[in-house]
Protein backbone atom coordinates (compact mmCIF):
# COMPACT_ATOMS: atom_id res chain seq x y z
CA UNK A 1 0.00 0.00 0.00
CA UNK A 2 2.74 2.36 0.83
CA UNK A 3 4.48 1.64 -2.42
CA UNK A 4 1.32 2.34 -4.40
CA UNK A 5 0.74 5.73 -2.79
CA UNK A 6 4.26 6.81 -3.49
CA UNK A 7 3.94 5.79 -7.11
CA UNK A 8 0.70 7.76 -7.53
CA UNK A 9 2.25 10.86 -5.97
CA UNK A 10 5.23 10.64 -8.26
CA UNK A 11 3.00 10.30 -11.32
CA UNK A 12 0.97 13.34 -10.33
CA UNK A 13 4.06 15.44 -9.87
CA UNK A 14 5.43 14.26 -13.21
CA UNK A 15 2.22 15.14 -15.04
CA UNK A 16 1.96 18.62 -13.53
CA UNK A 17 5.60 19.48 -14.04
CA UNK A 18 7.54 20.17 -17.22
CA UNK A 19 10.99 21.37 -18.04
CA UNK A 20 12.84 22.79 -15.17
CA UNK A 21 12.12 26.60 -14.81
CA UNK A 22 13.66 29.33 -12.73
CA UNK A 23 11.87 30.26 -9.58
CA UNK A 24 10.06 33.59 -9.14
CA UNK A 25 9.13 35.57 -6.11
CA UNK A 26 6.06 37.79 -6.07
CA UNK A 27 6.84 41.52 -5.81
CA UNK A 28 4.36 44.33 -5.39
CA UNK A 29 0.62 44.16 -5.42
CA UNK A 30 -1.41 41.85 -7.60
CA UNK A 31 -2.71 43.46 -10.79
CA UNK A 32 -6.42 44.07 -10.84
CA UNK A 33 -8.56 42.00 -13.06
CA UNK A 34 -7.95 38.43 -14.20
CA UNK A 35 -5.17 36.38 -12.73
CA UNK A 36 -1.84 37.69 -14.08
CA UNK A 37 0.49 35.41 -15.92
CA UNK A 38 3.91 34.51 -14.79
CA UNK A 39 6.46 37.20 -15.75
CA UNK A 40 3.96 40.06 -16.14
CA UNK A 41 4.96 43.43 -14.66
CA UNK A 42 2.46 44.86 -12.27
CA UNK A 43 2.66 48.58 -11.36
CA UNK A 44 2.70 49.27 -7.66
CA UNK A 45 -0.44 50.68 -6.12
CA UNK A 46 1.27 52.37 -3.18
CA UNK A 47 4.30 54.63 -2.69
CA UNK A 48 7.56 52.83 -3.46
CA UNK A 49 10.85 53.97 -1.98
CA UNK A 50 14.01 52.99 -3.88
CA UNK A 51 17.15 52.42 -1.88
CA UNK A 52 20.51 51.41 -3.33
CA UNK A 53 22.24 48.41 -1.95
CA UNK A 54 25.10 48.92 0.45
CA UNK A 55 25.95 51.58 3.01
CA UNK A 56 29.01 53.25 1.24
CA UNK A 57 29.54 56.91 0.36
CA UNK A 58 27.58 56.54 -2.88
CA UNK A 59 24.52 55.52 -0.95
CA UNK A 60 24.83 58.49 1.35
CA UNK A 61 25.31 60.90 -1.56
CA UNK A 62 22.26 59.60 -3.44
CA UNK A 63 19.94 59.52 -0.49
CA UNK A 64 16.93 61.84 -1.05
CA UNK A 65 16.41 64.85 1.14
CA UNK A 66 13.92 64.27 3.93
CA UNK A 67 10.48 65.73 3.34
CA UNK A 68 10.02 69.18 4.88
CA UNK A 69 13.71 69.54 5.84
CA UNK A 70 16.40 71.97 4.76
CA UNK A 71 18.29 71.13 1.51
CA UNK A 72 21.88 70.03 1.98
CA UNK A 73 24.48 72.81 2.00
CA UNK A 74 22.01 75.53 3.21
CA UNK A 75 22.16 76.45 6.88
CA UNK A 76 18.98 76.16 8.85
CA UNK A 77 17.06 79.33 9.62
CA UNK A 78 18.30 81.03 12.75
CA UNK A 79 21.88 79.76 12.48
CA UNK A 80 24.64 82.29 12.84
CA UNK A 81 26.87 81.27 9.93
CA UNK A 82 27.51 78.54 7.39
CA UNK A 83 30.70 76.56 7.54
CA UNK A 84 33.02 76.83 4.58
CA UNK A 85 34.61 73.68 3.15
CA UNK A 86 37.92 74.48 4.89
CA UNK A 87 36.20 74.78 8.26
CA UNK A 88 36.12 78.60 8.40
CA UNK A 89 32.92 80.53 9.03
CA UNK A 90 31.50 82.39 6.01
CA UNK A 91 28.84 85.07 5.66
CA UNK A 92 27.54 87.29 8.42
CA UNK A 93 25.46 86.75 11.48
CA UNK A 94 21.76 86.27 10.83
CA UNK A 95 19.87 89.51 11.25
CA UNK A 96 23.07 91.69 11.11
CA UNK A 97 23.59 94.32 8.35
CA UNK A 98 27.04 92.92 7.45
CA UNK A 99 28.87 94.17 4.36
CA UNK A 100 28.25 92.29 1.07
CA UNK A 101 30.64 89.57 0.05
CA UNK A 102 33.85 90.91 -1.46
CA UNK A 103 33.42 94.38 0.08
CA UNK A 104 34.80 93.67 3.53
CA UNK A 105 37.62 96.00 4.40
CA UNK A 106 36.68 98.65 1.78
CA UNK A 107 37.84 102.09 2.91
CA UNK A 108 35.12 104.69 2.58
CA UNK A 109 36.25 108.19 1.42
CA UNK A 110 36.07 110.92 4.03
CA UNK A 111 33.08 113.26 3.83
CA UNK A 112 33.63 116.31 1.65
CA UNK A 113 33.14 119.77 3.17
CA UNK A 114 30.21 121.79 1.83
CA UNK A 115 31.06 124.20 -0.99
CA UNK A 116 31.89 127.74 0.04
CA UNK A 117 29.45 130.23 -1.54
CA UNK A 118 31.02 132.79 -3.82
CA UNK A 119 31.00 136.31 -2.51
CA UNK A 120 29.99 139.11 -4.89
CA UNK A 121 32.86 141.32 -5.95
CA UNK A 122 33.13 144.60 -4.14
CA UNK A 123 34.38 147.83 -5.63
CA UNK A 124 36.53 150.05 -3.48
CA UNK A 125 35.82 153.77 -3.47
CA UNK A 126 38.54 156.36 -3.09
CA UNK A 127 38.70 157.78 0.39
CA UNK A 128 36.85 161.02 0.89
CA UNK A 129 38.99 164.07 1.63
CA UNK A 130 39.16 165.21 5.21
CA UNK A 131 36.84 168.08 6.12
CA UNK A 132 38.35 171.53 5.44
CA UNK A 133 40.87 170.24 2.89
CA UNK A 134 40.91 170.67 -0.91
CA UNK A 135 41.35 167.53 -3.05
CA UNK A 136 44.33 167.63 -5.42
CA UNK A 137 43.56 169.10 -8.84
CA UNK A 138 43.54 167.12 -12.11
CA UNK A 139 45.13 168.42 -15.33
CA UNK A 140 43.02 170.01 -18.06
CA UNK A 141 41.38 167.53 -20.41
CA UNK A 142 39.58 169.02 -23.43
CA UNK A 143 36.85 167.17 -25.31
CA UNK A 144 35.83 168.72 -28.69
CA UNK A 145 32.38 168.53 -30.27
CA UNK A 146 31.96 167.64 -34.00
CA UNK A 147 32.44 170.73 -36.19
CA UNK A 148 29.26 172.66 -37.02
CA UNK A 149 29.73 174.07 -40.55
CA UNK A 150 28.20 177.12 -42.22
CA UNK A 151 28.76 178.76 -45.63
CA UNK A 152 31.22 181.67 -45.80
CA UNK A 153 31.51 184.54 -48.32
CA UNK A 154 34.24 182.77 -50.35
CA UNK A 155 33.92 179.24 -51.76
CA UNK A 156 37.36 178.30 -50.35
CA UNK A 157 36.25 179.26 -46.79
CA UNK A 158 33.48 178.25 -44.35
CA UNK A 159 32.31 179.08 -40.85
CA UNK A 160 33.11 176.29 -38.31
CA UNK A 161 31.88 176.25 -34.67
CA UNK A 162 33.49 173.94 -32.08
CA UNK A 163 32.64 173.52 -28.36
CA UNK A 164 35.54 172.78 -25.98
CA UNK A 165 34.70 170.99 -22.69
CA UNK A 166 37.37 170.79 -19.98
CA UNK A 167 36.95 167.52 -18.02
CA UNK A 168 39.82 168.36 -15.65
CA UNK A 169 39.91 170.64 -12.65
CA UNK A 170 42.81 172.79 -13.83
CA UNK A 171 42.28 175.30 -16.67
CA UNK A 172 43.60 174.98 -20.19
CA UNK A 173 45.65 178.17 -20.50
CA UNK A 174 46.79 177.88 -24.12
CA UNK A 175 46.66 175.58 -27.11
CA UNK A 176 45.90 175.08 -30.78
CA UNK A 177 42.94 173.68 -32.66
CA UNK A 178 43.61 171.98 -36.04
CA UNK A 179 40.93 171.69 -38.76
CA UNK A 180 40.91 169.07 -41.52
CA UNK A 181 39.24 170.59 -44.58
CA UNK A 182 38.29 168.44 -47.59
CA UNK A 183 38.20 169.89 -51.13
CA UNK A 184 35.17 168.49 -52.95
CA UNK A 185 34.74 168.59 -56.75
CA UNK A 186 31.59 169.38 -58.71
CA UNK A 187 30.76 165.65 -59.02
CA UNK A 188 31.29 165.00 -55.30
CA UNK A 189 34.83 163.64 -55.64
CA UNK A 190 37.09 164.25 -52.61
CA UNK A 191 40.21 165.67 -54.28
CA UNK A 192 42.34 166.55 -51.26
CA UNK A 193 42.42 167.27 -47.50
CA UNK A 194 44.13 170.38 -46.11
CA UNK A 195 44.95 170.94 -42.38
CA UNK A 196 44.93 174.45 -40.91
CA UNK A 197 45.57 175.52 -37.28
CA UNK A 198 44.12 178.31 -35.09
CA UNK A 199 44.50 179.19 -31.39
CA UNK A 200 42.21 177.83 -28.64
CA UNK A 201 39.77 180.24 -26.98
CA UNK A 202 41.92 180.05 -23.80
CA UNK A 203 41.71 180.08 -20.94
CA UNK A 204 39.12 177.31 -20.51
CA UNK A 205 38.50 176.72 -16.77
CA UNK A 206 38.18 173.21 -15.39
CA UNK A 207 34.70 171.72 -15.52
CA UNK A 208 33.44 174.27 -18.08
CA UNK A 209 32.55 174.35 -21.79
CA UNK A 210 33.45 177.17 -24.20
CA UNK A 211 32.32 177.39 -27.85
CA UNK A 212 34.16 179.26 -30.57
CA UNK A 213 33.31 180.00 -34.23
CA UNK A 214 36.23 180.05 -36.66
CA UNK A 215 36.54 181.07 -40.31
CA UNK A 216 38.46 178.20 -41.87
CA UNK A 217 40.02 178.83 -45.30
CA UNK A 218 42.39 177.11 -47.76
CA UNK A 219 44.32 178.58 -50.70
CA UNK A 220 41.92 179.91 -53.31
CA UNK A 221 43.70 178.16 -56.20
CA UNK A 222 42.84 174.82 -54.57
CA UNK A 223 39.12 175.45 -55.05
CA UNK A 224 38.31 176.22 -58.72
CA UNK A 225 34.87 177.37 -59.80
CA UNK A 226 32.28 174.67 -59.13
CA UNK A 227 34.18 173.16 -56.18
CA UNK A 228 33.75 173.80 -52.43
CA UNK A 229 35.29 172.93 -49.04
CA UNK A 230 34.04 170.82 -46.09
CA UNK A 231 35.72 170.92 -42.66
CA UNK A 232 34.91 167.52 -41.23
CA UNK A 233 37.29 167.11 -38.28
CA UNK A 234 38.82 169.24 -35.49
CA UNK A 235 41.53 168.27 -32.97
CA UNK A 236 43.32 170.27 -30.25
CA UNK A 237 46.46 170.42 -28.18
CA UNK A 238 46.70 172.44 -24.94
CA UNK A 239 48.74 173.25 -21.86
Amino acid sequence: MTTLCCSLAAACLTGCGGPARNGYAAAGAVAPGPERRAGDNVPPRSAVELRPLGDGPAASAQAPAPTGGTPPGIPARGSTAASAPDGSQGGSQSGSPGAPAGEAGTVQPPPQPPPVPELPPTTSKPPAPAPGTTPPGTPANLVLSPPARAQAADRWCEKVTVAFTNKGTKPATSGTVTFSTHIIGALGIDWATVDTAQPLPAPIPGGTTKAQTYTVCVESWRVPLGMHVETRRATATWT
